[in-house]
């Protein structure tokens, strides 16, 4: 089986710091943001799941899901966006002419146009990194270490054991499009 290079997010262990936003920036020399951090299902405190100790965040960071069916790649007519064998969706700059069908076909909303350059920015899963044996810069910049990369196809890797143990999910199953990221929802909390 080959590989299938993809990332579990924890969102237990997600502070919402935007460490790997920022590191993303450096590495990646960026205008946009790559990866955005959501902040989700904050309780409000004017209700009863919402007053201390019951007070909660929960933080999503959101970036190019390479997804095992890319609606992008499909979309661009120039073969600016590739699918590799083992797994990352990687732009290719000098192809693209800055049409934006990747942008319109993407359910995760997380490819940027930059107006500057007349072409789109998305991450790339620093594939210049791992093709020299080291993780994507986020992973190894985020504070709460909550990033884990890995192969998908590997019942024993990180990511695979992180995803059965603690039922980690996909965003928008329903679009039919395999996202090779996954996230680990925050354990329910036991009320003292």
């Amino acid at each position: 089986m080959s590989k299938r290079l993809g990332l579990v997010i924890d969102q237990e262990r997600c502070i919402g710091c935007d460490a790997c936003t920022v590191a993303c920036k450096i590495e990646n020399n960026s205008i946009g943001h790559w990866i955005q951090v959501e902040t989700r299902n904050v309780s409000q405190k004017d209700t009863p799941s919402g007053q201390y100790p019951d007070v909660r965040f929960e933080w999503l960071p959101r970036l190019c899901n390479h997804c095992s069916n890319p609606p992008c790649v499909a979309a661009c007519p120039n073969e600016a966006l590739v699918k590799r064998e083992d797994g990352p969706v990687i732009y290719i700059e000098e192809n693209c002419d800055g049409c934006q069908a990747c942008i319109a076909a993407c359910p995760y909303n997380v490819i940027l146009y930059n107006q500057d350059k007349n072409t789109i920015e998305k991450c790339n899963l620093c594939v210049h990194r791992i093709d020299k044996g080291i993780q994507p810069f986020c992973v190894i910049c985020c504070e709460g270490q909550a990033i884990y990369f890995g192969d998908l196809n590997d019942p024993d890797s990180v990511v695979s054991q992180k995803i059965a143990s603690r039922e980690g999910f996909q965003l928008i199953p329903e679009a039919g499009t395999n996202p090779s990221v996954f996230y680990c929802p925050p354990k329910p909390r036991n009320r003292l």
